[in-house]
């Protein structure tokens, strides 16, 4: 049985433990109350842009009002694209937007629109292109030039109110574009026409076949990359990006290749003991700024810590190690305790900044987290405190050594200095007394922590992000056998269904907030809602699940699919949009074509629809020169094109659900990992006779000697029945080098 965290849900799912109030709305009449005037962000139901509406610049939302006042009034458009836990959006905002003379500057010489890319990703992907076209580099809050018809000639990230370390001055940059508008006009258009042009051709596809030893070349390169002492990738900052992690693991289980199994294992190791993981309440945050996961960029997002908690579960299928499964465990009750809305759903992120409990009022980065070591000693007593002083690595003068920005003085970041065997030989104390203490700790500090002013929430609902989170919670609760995560992927699928899901034109919305849906769905929102209901099918084995992703699927063909280049695009049509783009890399969000690609062959191999698995390959394939290129750009994708090449084992099981024989068996399958793996539940009723329409030897199935029985079948030919879970096991175990 798995350690049990400090949150951990029972057969009920818990409900969220944070109490979400409409701050931003509550501020928002207060600030009318006063008489202040706001701007057109006012009508707006997205977080971030609700934190501008009473700034003195006059935004305009995305659409076509800004554009054709533009256009009317011979302006150039300032582009603002952010979101609502962006630290760096937050310093340009106070520094600048709330500027009077640089408002003043925008509301005379252009037209300032402000984008919630979390909203519009769409939005945020092409000019983020175009962006890193013009100056090599990109990120948020991001700064986009653009003539009245939306094409973009000049492009920054944060500029700081007055030029400082080799970055221009706002003021400065909106004059000098103010002029080049009057004085260079020619020179503007001709260079939004040539980025419009590249961005055209950057949305295309290839032709050529894709290498043969792409996966392995892929595995070369990672290798070559790896931090040998800290773990991850590169040098810093350092992202958790766990379709890297989820290749490594899968190139293990083809080859043998133990090498891999080490990469992805030790930087999770290393992941946990950082001070990117949240070692109180659970969940990690973005990123780290050094090279050994202690300093972080503090904000949590929903679709980092859905992503980690399937990671650390792939290590604890791998190793049957209890730390992997108790570090998922804590991801996925954080999830439940903080993120999780009261109707279901789940929340987009906590911001990296918030109160200083230390100096109120004061707000800096990661605030909430930090601790003094007098204050761990006062809320511990001595004896416990020495404990976790040394596990913990908590210093008097603060633990932080590099701190350009003196964020962190006096005060500690929690990380994992000592393992229990370092801190016993180290203290002379027994190990379980050592455990004891610090697990006792820990829900010490968190209960202290929980009274301090939380950091903001983006309480939006975003479609995509809560797939994610319906498969993470399936397979949680199917891996730990935690009944409680199944219950609530449940409720927030049929959430989602009820709140993002219009069933009359069978489309989704993007995002739900403050009881309105909006946005159309995008690309992302499709295939994440499809792959969590996919994962919840295979968990649940209930059809109706398997039905909507079907449903959705059609829908995502229907909306997105480009039969000409033989790929989707990831966004909807839009005229407000030069270039419908396509993303060619696998980051802190995979690429929308990757988990299609994935989707697609689930959904083909399911419902035997040979047009699927065409598709899926013709995906895979126009994205050829991308992949040998570069292949750990779309390590998702090379995981899908080891499938398509592959035989992956189909286990049925005969049974009904709640059988004790039943749940043995399905237990048993999922105790060794192979992603590739599908389960079936032939239960004799509506589950088996939907499957077996399309999958006709399914009538065949049948228990041995009246008890749960499992066949493993590949290309419908099936091997002699079992109805011994070790026997299955083993048997399944051996099948993981295939």
């Amino acid at each position: 049985m798995i350690a049990t965290p400090i949150y951990s849900p029972g057969s009920v799912a818990p409900a969220s433990s944070r109490s979400v109030e409409n701050t931003i709305e509550q501020q928002i009449q207060s600030r009318l109350d006063a008489g202040e005037k706001p701007n057109s962000l006012i009508r707006e139901k997205s977080p971030y842009l609700l934190q501008h509406a009473f700034n003195p610049v006059a935004w305009y939302p995305w659409g076509e009002e800004a554009f054709a006042l533009a256009e009317r009034e011979d302006k150039p458009i300032f582009l603002s694209i952010g979101y609502s836990t962006c630290h760096w959006c937050h310093v340009m905002a106070h520094e600048s937007f709330e500027s009077k003379e640089a408002a003043d500057l925008l509301n005379r010489h252009f037209v300032s629109i402000k984008v919630d890319r979390e909203e519009r990703p769409d939005v945020d992907q092409m000019y983020m292109t175009a962006t890193q076209a013009m100056t090599g580099g990109g990120g948020w809050p991001m700064s986009v030039f653009l003539l009245p018809d939306g094409s973009p000639f000049y492009a920054g990230t944060y500029f700081p109110p007055e030029s400082a370390h080799n970055r221009p001055g706002f003021t400065q940059v909106l004059t000098a574009i103010n002029n080049a508008w009057i004085d260079k006009r020619d020179d503007i258009e001709r260079a939004a026409l040539q980025m419009v042009a590249a961005l055209e051709k950057a949305a295309g596809c290839s032709s050529e076949l894709v290498n043969t030893d792409v996966i392995r070349q892929c595995y070369a390169l990672l290798e070559t990359s790896f931090d040998a002492k800290e773990g991850g990738f590169g040098t810093p900052p350092k992202f958790p990006r766990p379709v890297v992690l989820g290749f490594l693991f899968e190139y293990f289980l083809a080859t043998g290749e133990s090498t891999a199994k080490h990469m992805a294992l030790f930087t999770l190791d290393k992941m946990a003991a950082g001070g990117m993981h949240d070692q109180l309440g659970g969940g990690f945050h973005r990123y780290s700024v050094d090279n050994r996961w202690f300093v972080p960029h503090f904000e949590k997002m929903l679709y980092d810590q859905t992503q980690l908690a399937g990671s650390y579960l792939d290590a604890y299928q791998i190793t049957q190690n209890d730390s992997y499964a108790q570090t998922a465990e804590q991801i996925l009750a954080y999830l439940l305790r903080d993120l999780r809305d009261p109707g279901g759903g789940f929340y987009a992120a906590e911001d990296a900044d918030s109160e200083n409990p230390y100096a109120p009022g004061e707000h800096g980065e990661g605030a909430f987290y930090l601790w003094t070591r007098q204050e761990i000693i006062r809320e511990l007593g001595a004896e416990a405190a020495t404990i976790f002083n040394h596990s913990y690595g908590i210093r008097e003068r603060g633990n932080v050594e590099q701190d350009p920005a003196a964020e962190f003085t006096g005060r500690n970041i929690l990380y994992r200095r000592y393992d229990l065997d370092q801190s016993s030989a180290a203290l002379g104390l027994d190990r379980g007394l050592i455990k004891r203490s610090i697990e006792s700790s820990r829900a010490q500090l968190l209960q202290t922590r929980e009274l301090r002013k939380r950091p903001h929430l983006d309480d939006k609902i975003i479609a995509g992000w809560n797939g994610q989170a319906i498969g993470a919670l399936a397979r949680g609760g199917m891996v730990l056998q935690k009944p409680g995560f199944l219950e609530a992927a449940v409720h927030t699928a049929s959430f989602a269904r009820q709140h993002l899901y219009d069933a009359g034109s069978q489309t989704l919305y993007r995002r739900y907030r403050d009881g309105e849906a909006g946005l159309p769905g995008q690309l992302h929102d499709y295939t994440g809602m499809v792959a969590g209901l996919l994962q919840l099918y295979q968990v649940s084995h209930d059809p109706q699940w398997l039905k909507w992703s079907i449903e959705l699927t059609h829908k995502q063909m229907e909306l997105f699919w480009n039969d000409e280049g033989g790929y989707f695009f990831d966004s909807v049509n839009d005229p407000t949009l030069k270039v419908r783009m396509r993303s060619e890399y696998d980051g802190a969000e995979p690429a929308g074509n990757s988990v299609a690609a994935l989707n697609l062959l689930l959904l083909g191999q399911l419902r035997n629809n040979s047009r699927w698995l065409e598709q899926a390959r013709r995906l895979i394939e126009s994205f050829s020169s991308a992949l040998n290129r570069y292949p750990p750009a779309l390590p998702l994708m090379l995981a899908a094109w080891a499938r398509l090449n592959s035989k992956p084992a189909l286990v049925v099981i005969t049974g009904t659900r709640h059988d004790g024989g039943t749940r043995a068996l399905l237990d048993a399958v999922q105790k060794n990992l192979d992603p590739a793996r599908l389960v079936l539940l032939a239960d004799g009723g509506e589950n088996q006779a939907y499957l077996a329409e399309k999958l006709p030897f399914l009538h065949s199935i049948r228990a041995l000697d009246d008890k749960a029985t499992a066949y493993v079948c590949t290309d419908s030919a099936c091997t002699l029945p079992v109805t011994d879970p070790g026997s299955l096991r083993r048997h399944l175990a051996g099948d993981t080098t295939r």
